[in-house]
């Protein structure tokens, strides 16, 4: 029989390595094995005058949490920064500065101006952040009214005119050409707000994600269980429902609506958006749903769909590469673009079970 004194030299301090290596391996397997799994985080918050609700998709419950506070903050920040409503905003000291001198803005500002007006030039100024600068002479307040005499709506938008905003790249300053004249970004401004937070969220090393800004959509990687997101869109005939859903990843989709703010006439509704070349409100739309990469591009489309109308707003979109975009007219018909698949409800009325792209305030 073979004693202890007897093994190889060396063997015992080998098996002991060996039996060492086999113990943190198990302890490692067991790690592994013990690994928490993805879940779903929810936050939310009153921001620009809207709902938004971020989700972010982590086994990190910290992380989850601590880029959800991050995310909202974000876009609080822009809201400062950028808000019609704030007197301390730089957009309201464009403003204030009008027909007198121009206003150097933080070059965040500066670019978000400048992309605004290449969207304008784009649309034939279908989108125009000089909007602000129109005479309030509707209510929308769902009545009876009568619309107003034809040269009371051509003088409410005699300051409307986005080629008078005088940008100077050298010192990325703004200036509005004309006394009386109004900046507002909010067309486009939750977007922005929607982007930067998803950008944020991502370089904190959330994978997957979603965030809503009161119909401002957009999704990165996938939920919790692997699967896609679900995106459902607004029902203009049955308020609170859906008609219809898309299964998405890494796009935004973004709604705006006419029926939710309106007057009528005769019978006819006049709803919110307004026409910035002629003074009346757009008509032929009730519903537009523009989908593509970029959020913050998808909440100035829908502005200039609704504009255009029903056709010519539906070719300009399939002019545009990786744009899709789905429209319900006045009539209840629904107009789809070229690449647009969207999966309808068979039944009208549906109720929301997903995340809701509904139309913006």
């Amino acid at each position: 029989m073979r004693t202890f004194l007897n093994w190889p030299k060396g063997f015992l301090a080998r098996a002991a390595l060996v039996l060492l290596l086999l113990t943190l391996m198990g302890g490692q397997i067991s790690s592994v094995a013990a690994a928490p799994k993805p879940r779903n985080f929810t936050g939310s918050a009153q921001l620009m005058g809207s709902h938004f609700t971020i989700t972010a998709v982590s086994a990190d419950d910290s992380l989850a949490w601590r880029a959800i506070r991050a995310g909202l903050q974000e876009i609080r920040r822009i809201d400062r920064l950028c808000s019609y409503w704030d007197s301390t905003s730089q957009i309201t000291q464009v403003n204030r500065a009008a027909g007198l001198h121009p206003v150097v803005v933080d070059q965040e500002v500066f670019d978000l101006i400048q992309r605004t007006l290449k969207l304008s030039t784009l649309s034939g100024g279908a989108f125009d952040i000089t909007f602000a600068g129109g005479e309030k002479i509707y209510k929308f307040d769902r009545q009876e009214h009568a619309l107003p005499a034809p040269e009371v709506v051509k003088a409410s938008v005699a300051r409307i005119d986005y080629r008078k905003v005088l940008l100077d790249p050298a010192k990325h300053s703004v200036m509005l050409q004309d006394k009386g004249m109004r900046m507002n970004l909010a067309g486009i401004l939750q977007g922005y707000g929607v982007r930067r937070a998803q950008a944020l969220l991502k370089q904190l090393g959330i994978a997957g994600g979603l965030i809503n800004g009161s119909g401002d959509v957009s999704c990165w990687g996938r939920q919790a269980d692997g699967s896609l997101w679900r995106i459902a869109i607004g029902d203009p005939a049955h308020p609170q429902s859906v008609s219809s859903w898309l299964t998405v990843s890494d796009v935004a989709v973004v709604t705006a609506g006419n029926y939710e703010q309106y007057f009528t006439v005769q019978g006819q509704q006049y709803g919110h958006i307004i026409n910035p070349h002629t003074g009346y409100p757009a008509t032929g739309l009730r519903s537009v749903t523009i989908i593509c990469p970029d959020v913050e591009l998808a909440d100035g489309l829908d502005e200039v769909v609704f504009v255009k109308g029903p056709e010519e707003g539906l070719a300009f979109i399939n002019r545009l590469k990786g744009v899709d975009c789905t429209l319900i007219t006045n009539d209840g018909r629904t107009l789809t673009s070229r690449g647009m698949q969207v999966n309808y409800y068979k039944d009208a009325g549906q109720p929301a079970s997903a995340a809701t792209s509904s139309p913006k305030p």
